[in-house]
């Protein structure tokens, strides 16, 4: 679901324009584009077109008109690069009861529906030949993506956004022996990111989003190269 991912994160430009044409609060425009995304993605549905196709179709339509859109909002253009590279140190106070509500309900949701989740993420006909209602259990991942999208418009910006969700699982795979353990793994690898990401990015100056990004990258790295170090060593 990386593609989705990208494809969310695209469309969160076209919310940000659309609050700032009507004088709303960003995260109401973000959270509004992305569930009527996960709507259409849901009509577009069709055996006959493969997924990532429309996906990659959506995505450049998204990220081309919510740019577009930008260009007509003059009070959004001084803003630009922090829409699309983030700035998590731009996020204010009014804004905290919000996001905390955001991933109490995603948590909530995760929490539910845990086990049919990863029966389907494993092997989806296997999950359907044991009751598991495939298209609610697509519904709801895309909704959490959704509700994801709106929070992390802030620290990494649109076109980074799909590097702050698949990084740290990637990271995390490499060390999990399960999928509790991946989560525990991913949550962690993703605190320490942003954490020096947030130090790096105060110190070198740069962009907050680009910081984090990176350092997550150069986790993975190290990780991945460790790992293979490991395996080729017990092989021996």
């Amino acid at each position: 679901m990386s593609f989705f991912a990208d494809t969310m994160a695209h469309g969160t430009l076209l919310g940000v324009a659309i609050a700032g044409a009507l004088s709303l609060p960003l995260w109401l425009g973000v959270a509004g584009t992305a569930v009527l995304l996960v709507g259409v993605l849901w009509a577009l549905h069709d055996n006959r077109l493969p997924n990532d196709a429309l996906l990659a179709l959506c995505s450049a339509t998204l990220l081309c008109s919510g740019l577009l859109f930008i260009q007509h909002v003059p009070s959004l253009r001084p803003e630009l690069l922090s829409y699309l590279f983030g700035d998590l140190l731009s996020i204010d106070w009014p804004d905290l009861p919000v996001f905390t509500l955001i991933i109490a309900i995603s948590l909530i949701i995760l929490y539910r529906f845990w086990q049919p989740q990863i029966q389907f993420a494993i092997d989806p006909d296997i999950a359907i030949s044991e009751g598991v209602n495939a298209n609610w259990q697509r519904l709801i991942f895309m909704l959490l993506l959704a509700l994801f999208t709106v929070l992390a418009l802030r620290a990494v910006g649109s076109l980074l956004m799909g590097a702050l969700l698949v990084i740290p699982a990637l990271s995390a795979r490499l060390l999990a022996n399960s999928p509790k353990q991946m989560v525990i793994w991913a949550f962690v690898l993703a605190q320490l990111g942003v954490s020096v990401g947030l130090w790096s990015s105060a110190a070198l100056n740069i962009s907050t989003g680009l910081s984090i990004v990176l350092c997550m990258a150069l986790s993975f790295a190290v990780i991945f190269i460790t790992q293979k170090l490991k395996n080729q060593t017990q092989a021996a």
